[in-house]
């Protein structure tokens, strides 16, 4: 199996430059993808990224949510679809599988729903239950400040590194970096990432 991150950024025409998003957003595709062939911008603000490891596919999709955060103004939708690969085409728009239908199928349902992340597997019991979750998760996600975004992103990033670590990477005391995590509610969304790693091992 594998995973499939179908997504577009949320007021994009609203940048005067679309590279302050476009820049970081490939930057943290080339970190969490294994080639250049498994992810590719289309459209101008729409994306899609396929993750091997389906595991870390929901701490993948936070992890791109926080990197566009930490721009003002800018925010992501994101589907996550989980299944096969049946087809390797020669970049991932030319791939297929359950998988890519499962993404794009979900990510049409996010835009008619307006909710900025969900996920589609074969089990409708998981989808239920996961995207529950992920409804709750959005509740804290969809306000993250600037700050708060860019602490997330830092920590996903550096997940080894202690909070006064954390805070010297991007300029900022220990109690500063505590106070935005819990903030930014890093502990429950880890939590969250724990149960999404249990149920995605029950596919």
């Amino acid at each position: 199996m594998t995973g499939v991150l179908t997504g577009d950024i949320i007021n994009s025409r609203g940048s005067k430059d679309p590279e302050k998003w476009l820049t970081p957003l490939k930057e943290v595709f080339s970190k969490i993808t294994t080639s250049d062939t498994s992810w590719e911008v289309y459209r101008g603000d729409s994306f899609q990224v396929e993750i091997e490891d389906i595991y870390s596919t929901f701490l993948m999709a936070v992890l791109i949510k926080s990197t566009m955060r930490s721009i003002k103004g800018i925010d992501v939708r994101i589907s996550i679809g989980i299944g096969e690969k049946t087809y390797e085409g020669k970049s991932i728009s030319e791939s297929n599988g359950s998988a890519f239908v499962n993404s794009g199928l979900q990510f049409e349902k996010l835009k008619q729903q307006k909710i900025n992340l969900a996920i589609m597997t074969a089990s409708e019991t998981i989808n239920k239950e996961l995207n529950l979750y992920f409804k709750l998760a959005l509740i804290a996600m969809d306000n993250w400040t600037t700050n708060s975004a860019e602490i997330i992103k830092t920590a996903i990033e550096n997940p080894g590194l202690s909070q006064e670590e954390l805070g010297d990477l991007i300029g900022i005391k220990q109690s500063a970096v505590s106070e935005r995590i819990k903030r930014a509610s890093f502990d429950e969304i880890m939590e969250l990432d724990l149960m999404y790693r249990h149920k995605i091992s029950m596919l």
